[in-house]
């Protein structure tokens, strides 16, 4: 199975997949860590476009087809950011559960964001602002939507797993 985690960031996300991931023994793909390795190649400067998607995908894809479970942290902002992810599942023949993580709250979005600091090295995190501005298409598409404003981390794992099993 493949779960893509998917929100702004400062939404809980990386908490709440990372919590998945641990809780499953599953393969971690964490978009952020993988475009973050792309800069300080020297491969991008700053903006890494897709690139850390496609790496992502394609070690996904390799995991399932190992028959392992696979997370995804991500924004995930886009149609075909979305779309990729669906494409992989497809092609390894595995179910797909897309997850979207909110912060309904915006005085504790804004709080989370403004106190976060870098668990990668050489990232800086994003600023409310850059959260504001961040390009972010609504989903069309049925998927499970978490808010951590109502929810504890472990209601939200919980609800997660839920869905895996399903």
């Amino acid at each position: 199975m493949l779960v893509v985690f998917g929100g702004l960031p400062g939404t809980g996300k990386t908490t709440v997949a990372r919590a998945v991931a641990t809780r499953r023994s599953a393969v971690y793909l964490r978009i952020d860590e993988i475009e973050q390795a792309i800069r300080s190649a020297g491969i991008a400067a700053a903006e890494v476009g897709p690139a850390g998607y496609l790496v992502a995908n394609a070690l996904a894809l390799s995991n399932l087809q190992n028959g392992r479970l696979v997370i995804a942290d991500c924004v995930n902002p886009v149609r075909e950011s979305r779309e990729g992810w669906r494409v992989t599942a497809a092609r390894a023949q595995k179910p797909l559960l897309e997850v979207e993580i909110v912060c309904s709250d915006t005085i504790e979005h804004r709080r989370r964001v403004e106190e976060r600091h870098s668990d990668i090295d050489g990232l800086t995190p994003p600023t409310w602002q850059s959260v504001l501005a961040h390009e972010y298409s609504p989903w069309a598409e049925p998927h499970l939507v978490i808010d951590t404003a109502s929810l504890a981390l472990r209601e939200a794992v919980e609800i997660v797993e839920q869905h895996m099993n399903l």
